[in-house]
Parts: C-alpha cells; structure tokens; sequence
C-alpha cells in the first residue's frame, strides 16, 4: 500500500530541527499532518497540533493514530544538548524509547493501524567502526550510543504486523544552517583557527537536510521496503577532509586541530561518541531503492549551504 497523495501523517517530535522542516514539506506537498507535542495547540486544516505524554502509555491523543496513513517518530532527547552525565543519559534513552513505546501502543490499539510506521535512529547504531563500511546489515555496535539505538529500533519493531511495516531511519550528520551540528562547528573557522578533530581520521556520515527531508518522503511512499534504511550521503568523509571541504566552502584556513585530550575535558564521553569517532555509513539500501541524492558529495552541500 502507498500513501495517498493527501494522506494523513501522525509525527512526534514535529517541532525541532528535522521534525519542524518535515512538516512545512509533507503539507507543502498536501498531506494532512497531526503533530503530537507536550504543549499542544490549535494549528490549521493541513497542520493540527494534538498533546501528548509520550510515558509509554496510550492516552487519548492515540485516537489520532487509528486511521492515520502513516506515522512518523521523531520524538527525544537532544543526544548533544548536555553533558553525559549519568541522569542526561538516562533522559537520553528513556525518551526515545518511552516515545516510541507509547507510539507503538496507540497502533496496538488502532481498529484502523496505520499501514506504515518509520522511526528515528541514528548511524550511532553501529558503533566505531573505523575505516571499515557500513551497510545496513552491519551489526550493531557495543558503546552508549548504540545501545541506546538497538534499545529505541527494537521497541519500534514491535509495531510490525501483517497491517503495519516498520522503516527505520538511521540518521547521519544532518547538514544545514539553521540547526543541528554544523553551527557548532564555524566558531573557529570564522575566527581562523578551524580545523580537524582529534586524528581527523574519523569517518563523519553527513547528509544535507534537504535530501533527509526527500528520503524520509520518498520512503513514505515506497511501497515494500521495511527494517533499517541509513540516512547518509553516498561519500562519507574522513573528518580532516570534512574540516578542509568546510574551510573551503567558508573561504577560512583549516589547518588548527582540536586536540582529543581537551575534548574529552571539555565533554567528557560524549567528545569519543560524537566527534572522535565514527563509521563510514553508506545508504546501500537507499540506493538499491531508487533513492536520488541531490548532494552526494560534500563540496556540493557545503556550497549548497554557503551560498550567497
């Protein structure tokens, strides 16, 4: 079954820096789209705002999901907003797979169960993985990060049924101006003073937002693909030449790395699970599907990005 042109979309986490973008283009292209958020809040025709408890639980928002073409899992906890303390870990997983666990309750319930749930995760799955790539059928990874992604896939799996197909969406860096990592990054490099991370030879999955937003459309419409799907450009890079392309698209120098030490001072475990290492993750199964990538290369989205 595919989704009807003017399909109803159900999404949690409808309000960040993916969520919010995917909204204005599922109802841009006239979908009808119910996003659930802790606030609530009135919306219009194509976007109504419906609250929620994402506690594990169904509530009455759950009505929502009975009849909806699809549903669309964004909800959780910033993994870069906080240091990793103990507590911010423990939020971290639990918001992930509490969100997904009363998402999945609602479509248990459903007299009509959306045909097709997709949910988030994160190349974090796997692990470091060295140079070494990374397809959708590589295991999964054995440190904080993938823990936490096998636990937040695993509750969504149980969604499956012969009525509803699970997508899994493993997300890369996600690059765009507005939001998510790379502002983070151009202090130094506006300074003069940007440069590699730790050794450089980190493999860095990146994808520009406007090509997420394309495939997570795209998905909604295929009609049989299920399980893991990653969300990575074609050419992974190794960090030292994603600081050389952005210097280069900035017209800044990129010759100052930043040391692992003071990283792991000034982060602690989160500096070795989100800059120090990496995978070199590919969208086997993207492409195998059709998929097009409108920037596959990284000069290209940087330019993208940096244009005048």
């Amino acid at each position: 079954m595919t989704l009807p042109q003017t399909g109803t979309i159900v999404i949690a986490g409808g309000s960040g820096f993916l969520g919010g973008p995917l909204v204005q283009t599922l109802t841009t292209a006239g979908h009808r789209v119910v996003v659930l958020s802790r606030e609530g809040g009135t919306g219009s025709a194509s976007e109504r705002r419906v609250a929620w408890t994402p506690d594990g639980t169904a509530g009455a928002w759950a009505s929502e999901i009975d009849g909806a073409d699809a549903v669309v899992n964004l909800a959780g906890e910033s993994i870069a907003g906080k240091r990793w303390t103990d507590e911010q870990k423990r939020r971290i997983l639990e918001s992930r797979v509490l969100a997904t666990r009363s998402l999945v309750a609602a479509i248990d319930a459903a007299t009509a169960p959306p045909p097709l749930l997709i949910s988030g995760s994160a190349v974090g799955y796997y692990g470091p993985c060295g140079d070494e790539p990374v397809t959708e059928q590589t295991r999964a990874g054995r440190d904080f990060l993938a823990s936490v992604c096998t636990a937040w896939e695993a509750e969504a799996q149980r969604a499956g049924s012969a009525h509803t197909r699970v997508v899994v969406v493993r997300t890369g860096l996600v690059l765009a101006r507005d939001g998510g990592a790379l502002p983070q990054m151009l202090p130094p490099f506006w300074f003069g003073v940007g440069g590699p991370v730790g050794s450089g030879r980190q493999y860095w999955p990146w994808i520009h937002r406007h090509d997420w937003l394309a495939l997570v459309q795209f998905l909604l419409t295929a009609p049989d693909v299920s399980g893991p799907v990653n969300a990575t450009a074609p050419k992974p890079v190794p960090n030292r030449d994603f600081a050389t392309a952005l210097g280069r698209a900035m017209h800044r120098p990129a010759f100052m790395p930043a040391p692992s030490f003071a990283l792991k001072l000034l982060l602690g475990e989160m500096a070795e699970g989100l800059l120090l290492s990496g995978q070199r993750a590919l969208p086997t199964k993207a492409e195998k599907l059709g998929f097009t990538f409108t920037y596959a290369r990284l000069d290209d989205a940087l330019a993208d990005l940096f244009k005048a």
